[in-house]
């Protein structure tokens, strides 16, 4: 459902604020182009990570934010530097010596590792184009290597050389001294070696479009700058881009802000206009350290989904673009069910919060009806406590406590059991320790599984987390925090755990007592 354009000009959500600003720099008038252009980026030199989707997914949300406030056409361009010389090979994938021989090679030019493409480019690009397929993003994939062995580039490139001292002049001073030496902004395709050169260019000539350059060997090569016979090293590369292609919108990290400037002066020196940036900030893994493609740490997409619907990690992409977040297994399960509440919470807010609760621009503003009567930190519990690896004894317990649900009518339900379960054996089961409560644990939890047997089998998740509040007043817990601990440690050997309420009406009233005594007797707990 469409939100009045009057809510949506006051909408404090950031992808809003993004389209407004965006809206006001072109004066709400049609580009020449016909459309606006949004460009996210992506460098195939490594696998593609939750980092590359985040900005497709940030950027996306714009476009769909902007696409409300007005009806100029828009398009999104995931533009793949395929043409870039490997520099270095990754460590995550396989075939290295093999890589190792085609180092300083166009991507596009170098052998697939995993044998399954025509290089290692097109593997990597087939990659991120099926990711972004399966979350059914909209967007037109563009290759380097197209562009410039394409021609596609070949009067933005003319008009580099016709400015390139002006470029020289720009990018310089930017570099270290013995750099300055044998910098140049073109980047020859040696015709012999295949390889993309870092050569010293000697002589320019924009009539014809030509560079001399020398060798490492010491002899002169003159080549054109078209065609694909050379490329731009990567800062006037992105400022030719922006300037051919017209590009209107383009996010990146704070690492890239200074590469940002130098790339929009280079842009304005070709007679083009920058595009308005927003500067996220970058994901860290679990040791605060930025997350890497060829280093491979951080979580990949595949790891996350599975472990996770992918809404979820939408919404971690959503959440504050930028502030620092760890991007780690640890994020999930909260993720996950901030998620959820949202969701609920869509179909009863007025339209003014519809704008600004994230499920609008998870789902570009068709969010679905929520179908969960139950968090995914409930399940958790509920899988620890059952120690299965069978979804069918987590259904048969969730059926009891919503009749309504099965695994037919409620798919993502379904999903979430059985991600529960993989999260639960693999991260959680692994740091489980059960501990014996002292004298007063031992007597409130006596306690409460006598109440429990007195207590109704229907009763409901605020009557029993009521009855275990007062259970631990009686006995004398002063922090009341330090009673629901204790029930984690001994009960599920975590020192968090959920609403334990919930978690009784959910696991039942008298297999609630049952695991209590089950715990006071000294059984083991871990083995379900």
């Amino acid at each position: 459902m469409a939100i009045d354009k009057e809510i949506t000009e006051k909408a404090k959500a950031w992808p809003f604020d993004e389209a407004r600003r965006l809206l006001k720099r072109l004066g709400g008038t049609v580009p020449e182009k016909g459309y606006v252009l949004f460009e996210t980026g992506y460098g195939p030199s490594g696998l593609p990570h939750i980092g590359t989707f985040g900005e497709v997914q940030r950027t996306t949300m714009v476009r769909r934010a902007f696409e409300e406030i007005s009806d100029i056409p828009t398009k999104l361009f995931a533009f793949s530097d395929d043409m870039d010389g490997l520099r270095k090979v990754p460590e995550n994938v396989p075939n290295q010596e093999m890589l190792t021989e085609h180092l300083y090679k166009p991507l596009t030019d170098i052998p697939d590792p995993f044998g399954t493409h025509d290089s290692f480019a097109s593997h990597n690009n087939a990659q991120l184009r099926t990711f972004l397929d399966d979350f059914g993003f909209q967007y037109d994939f563009k290759s380097s290597t197209e562009f410039y062995r394409g021609g596609l580039f070949d009067n933005a490139l003319i008009r580099l050389l016709e400015i390139y001292d002006d470029i020289m002049a720009i990018m310089l001073p930017t570099l270290g001294a013995e750099r300055r030496q044998t910098y140049s902004p073109f980047l020859p395709i040696c015709p012999e070696t295949g390889h993309v050169l870092q050569v010293q260019v000697l002589q320019t000539n924009a009539d014809d479009g030509t560079i001399v350059y020398q060798r490492e060997d010491g002899k002169k090569i003159e080549t054109t700058v078209t065609g694909g016979a050379c490329k731009l090293q990567w800062k006037p590369d992105w400022a030719m881009r922006w300037y051919a292609l017209n590009v209107d919108y383009e996010m990146s990290g704070k690492d890239l802000i200074d590469s940002v400037q130098q790339s929009g002066r280079i842009c304005k020196a070709l007679g083009g206009r920058v595009p308005q940036n927003l500067t996220y900030e970058l994901f860290l893994d679990e040791n605060g350290e930025k997350i890497s493609k060829s280093r491979g740490n951080g979580l990949t997409i595949d790891e996350w989904l599975s472990y996770a619907p992918k809404e979820s990690l939408a919404f971690f992409m959503y959440q504050k673009p930028k502030s620092a977040k760890r991007l780690y297994f640890d994020v999930i399960p909260k993720n996950v069910d901030e998620y959820l509440a949202f969701l609920s919470k869509y179909p009863e807010e007025e339209s003014a919060r519809q704008a600004e609760n994230p499920c609008w621009h998870i789902h570009q503003g068709k969010p679905p009806e929520s179908d969960i009567p139950l968090n995914f930190a409930m399940l958790l519990n509920l899988a620890s406590v059952c120690n299965t690896e069978n979804k069918e004894v987590l259904w048969g317990f969730i059926s009891r406590y919503a009749p309504n649900a099965s695994p037919e009518k409620n798919l993502m339900l379904d999903q979430l059991v059985g991600f529960a379960i993989r999260y639960y054996q693999d991260f959680v089961k692994p740091e489980k320790f059960y501990r014996a409560p002292n004298k007063q644990e031992a007597a409130a939890l006596e306690s409460l599984a006598t109440v429990l047997d007195g207590t109704a089998p229907d009763a409901d998740a605020s009557e029993l987390q009521t009855q275990v509040y007062e259970v631990g007043k009686e006995h004398g817990f002063e922090n009341l925090r330090d009673w629901f601990k204790a029930c984690y440690e001994v009960l599920f050997g975590q020192t968090q755990g959920p609403r334990m309420g919930s978690f009784i009406a959910l696991y039942g009233v008298a297999k609630s007592a049952s695991l209590i005594r089950r715990a006071l007797s000294g059984e083991d707990l871990a083995k379900g």
